[in-house]
């Protein structure tokens, strides 16, 4: 992973259509619960070598029902305050331990 970044408080969330249903249909993840996981700690987010156009990060995080999320997104609009989620999914059994070990410094 590379650096850790810190993210602003979000004024809101885009959703392209077609990766919004992908993420339902594909990795059982509502909208609402990829949008949880920014509302509740401990939230660990960083950069995302990925694309040359925009910066990309990936946050890990949990759900309101503790749920074990990763989000791929990138920031958007003024001042970079809008969440544009490309794709979120459960972690994997690596992704967990990842984030078990690491939720606890930042807190």
């Amino acid at each position: 992973m590379a650096g850790k970044i810190k993210l602003p408080k979000p004024i809101g969330f885009e959703w392209d259509k077609g990766n919004s249903e992908k993420n339902v249909t594909k990795h059982k993840v509502k909208i609402t619960e990829g949008e949880e996981v920014f509302f509740n700690n401990p939230l660990l987010l960083y950069d995302k070598a990925h694309s040359q156009k925009e910066d990309r990060y990936l946050a890990f995080g949990i759900t309101d029902n503790k749920r074990q999320l990763i989000v791929a997104f990138t920031l958007r609009g003024e001042e970079e305050k809008k969440i544009r989620i490309i794709s979120v999914r459960g972690q994997d059994k690596k992704e967990k331990v990842y984030y078990q070990t690491h939720k606890k410094r930042v807190k």
